[in-house]
């Protein structure tokens, strides 16, 4: 079968002048026929080209199956009088969501063989919910403040819009389905009566916040916020006591806080501080006061301390809990403590602050929980109860499965609640470590690697080096068993932590954005080079793999340094920036434009992109392999920008079917995340690998 080629229509647009002549532009019409048949063509062509790994794909499958515990129990939580979890079964693809009364299991419930706990109470099994569709996806799921009652939304196709319905958990029936097409998040009143929601606007951004009467038809909800500005999204949450519902609004560098006490859930939500440009801030409720995290006076964030909601700026007492170097993520308050979520020198790390009346300033003396391996990563767990004297921290690493502990914050010490088990595998033989890459600045790019025990810094591995870097989000080290079909044949996994995440503190990210977002792709080229000179990867051995704004990236490079790649694996990538950004009524557009600039109203941003944009740079000539996953209902980004890029670079690099394929599978019934399911989701992450390891020279398992 000969690769496809997708009709060229010659379209111009000048901006700023410059002329440019844009062959796929046709495909902007995601109804167009013709896109249909081409995304089908190129399914069909990725499903015979690869038809001979099937075996291979089929052997991954059934190794990420058999180290899976298939049917398992996560850690239960203690929250009003329940212990709440979520449990799997062997051959069902999506988890059952449970309870059982303290009253029936004084300590936490377990799995009684493979059977569930005894007394258990499903509040939703996501199997029958999803049925024999083709795509499933959980939004809320929240049990009310007196445990009555389960709201719970629902994506059916993939482009992030929900269904909500209400539960009566005493009789399992529906009681309310009125609310429809809203966005994911949702919370209660106190006592159960109203669940406030947000609606999106055209461009999938959630603009309005509604109040909904539990049984009262839709059309009767009330209006309660409205966000005006195109650049923010709105957020509706409750705090952990289930004392306040919480409106947050943000922008890539601003954001405002309301609170409303959700025992009156008719009042009006009051600000918590007015919004300033360019300061970003959360909001933690504790006792008659709140503590604010934000940016006003530091890069990194620091806690304060405010009397009450809408009292003066200027009365935000800085609490002393934090230095400078280290960037504060998070905050969470309990009766008898504060846990600060950290990052310091590119390591994550808990700090306990306890609370003390009797002391003049409230609080006492800061403790720190930390865990000695370099790529491990630290996270504090699920712990609804706000009266608990001990918290859920959670550990992993590349090389070591989760672990959550409980943590008595008063006597400092851990006990294991539960370990990630995998059946039928020696861990002992992974090994990870950290190495740093010097980048065309001089700065110093940490890079974390897993591998096999037979694996040595010789010249000779192949390597998978996976990279992100936008929105200030880090890639913390995190164990993944289909990752060890890949380590048992010799491949070595590598987190590049480029500038535009956050895993070096805030200034980290500000380094690989707007002006400066080629230093995240800079940073990915020396973070490869780097494992090629310290011996970890072969010169002709090395593939690279991002999502998203993480496809970008990987594209990029590839196209700044093609003969350093083997092969390309893009996610739903974020390939033809320039074009979206030059389009405001795309969904997400106008927020982007902190993140990447402004190329209508900013000649100078308009160059900048179009500089690293994938689509804009196609080269003539040799490439490396391309394989490019994508969802026909991503409305994050759209199908149109990754199958312009397969075809613009069909048309003009050089396509080796053997040496140096082009692929590209689009998934009909899925969104930005994939297919749904988690039995589904092995299959394509089976093929991906199977496809990477061929291209590597590492199919053969020793």
């Amino acid at each position: 079968m000969r690769a496809p080629q997708a009709p060229r229509v010659p379209s111009e647009r000048i901006v700023h002048g410059e002329r440019v002549t844009d062959e796929f532009a046709w495909m902007a019409d995601r109804d167009d026929p013709r896109l249909s048949a081409y995304l089908a063509e190129e399914n069909a062509y990725a499903r015979e080209r690869t038809a001979h790994l099937e075996p291979l794909i089929e052997a991954i499958v059934g190794e990420i199956k058999g180290r899976t515990v298939e049917t398992d129990l996560d850690v239960p939580v203690r929250h009003g009088g329940w212990w709440y979890y979520t449990r799997t079964i062997e051959g069902a693809d999506y988890p059952v969501h449970a309870r059982v009364a303290l009253a029936h299991c004084p300590t936490r419930p377990m799995l009684d063989g493979q059977e569930p706990p005894a007394a258990e109470q499903v509040l939703l099994d996501e199997n029958i919910e999803a049925g024999d569709a083709d795509f499933f996806a959980l939004g809320a799921c929240d049990v009310s403040p007196d445990g009555r009652l389960l709201a719970w939304s629902v994506d059916r196709t993939g482009d992030e819009r929900y269904d909500l319905a209400v539960r009566d958990l005493a009789t399992g029936l529906t009681i309310d389905d009125a609310v429809r097409d809203i966005g994911e998040g949702v919370a209660f009143s106190f006592d159960g009566t109203h669940v406030f929601y947000t609606r999106l606007d055209e461009a999938w951004r959630s603009h309005e916040v509604w109040r909904h009467q539990v049984g009262a038809p839709a059309v009767s909800d009330v209006l309660v916020l409205t966000e005006p500005d195109e650049s923010f999204f709105l957020g509706v949450s409750t705090t952990t006591d289930d004392r306040w519902v919480v409106v947050s609004s943000s922008s890539k560098s601003t954001s405002q806080v309301w609170l409303l006490d959700a025992a009156t859930p008719l009042e009006q939500p009051r600000t918590v501080l007015p919004r300033r440009a360019d300061v970003l801030y959360d909001i933690e409720p504790l006792a008659e006061g709140i503590l604010i995290l934000h940016n006003a006076d530091r890069a990194n964030f620091q806690v304060g301390w405010l009397s009450e909601p809408g009292a003066p700026v200027q009365e935000i007492i800085d609490l002393g809990w934090s230095a400078e170097n280290e960037f504060v993520t998070g905050v969470e308050a309990f009766e008898g403590f504060v846990v600060l979520s950290l990052r310091s020198g590119g390591r994550t790390m808990l700090r306990f602050v306890p609370i003390h009346a009797a002391s003049p300033v409230g609080f006492g003396a800061p403790h720190d929980l930390t865990f000695p391996a370099e790529t491990a990563t630290l996270t504090l767990g699920n712990t609804p109860d706000p009266t608990s004297a001990t918290v859920q921290v959670c550990q992993v690493s590349l090389a070591t499965p989760a672990a959550v502990y409980d943590y008595d914050v008063h006597t400092r010490s851990l006990t294991l609640l539960k370990a990630q088990r995998v059946p039928g595998l020696d861990l002992s033989a992974v090994r990870e470590t950290r190495i740093w890459a010097s980048a065309p600045d001089g700065a110093a790019v940490p890079v974390s690697l897993v591998h096999h025990a037979d694996v040595r810094p010789d010249g000779s591995a192949a390597v998978l080096l996976y990279g992100y870097g936008a929105y200030g989000i880090p890639t913390d080290s995190w164990f993944s068993v289909p990752r060890l079909s890949l380590l048992e044949r010799g491949v070595v996994f590598a987190i590049a932590h480029v500038r535009g995440g956050t895993e070096l503190g805030w200034n980290w990210y500000v380094q690989g954005r707007l002006e400066n977002k080629v230093a995240s792709i800079t940073d990915l080229v020396a973070c490869a080079e780097a494992l090629v000179a310290q011996g970890w990867a072969a010169p002709d051995r090395v593939a690279i793999e991002g999502g998203s704004a993480g496809g970008l990236l990987v594209a990029a490079a590839a196209t700044r340094a093609p003969a350093l790649f083997r092969a390309v694996l893009a996610q739903v990538p974020f390939i033809d920036v320039l074009t979206t950004m030059l389009d405001p009524a795309l969904p997400l557009t106008v927020t982007e434009r902190q993140e990447w600039g402004d190329p209508i109203a900013d000649r100078a941003a308009y160059q900048r992109i179009a500089s690293y944009s994938p689509y804009e740079r196609v080269p003539v000539g040799d490439f490396p392999a391309v394989v490019v996953t994508t969802s026909m209902h991503d409305t994050r980004v759209f199908v149109t920008e990754p199958a312009k890029w397969v075809a613009r670079l069909r048309a003009r690099v050089t396509d080796d079917p053997v040496c140096r394929p082009i692929l590209m599978r689009t998934q009909l019934a899925a969104g930005h995340g994939g297919r749904s399911g988690r039995y589904q989701a092995w299959r394509e992450i089976a093929w991906e690998w199977a496809v990477l390891l061929e291209l590597l020279g590492a199919a053969a398992q020793d």
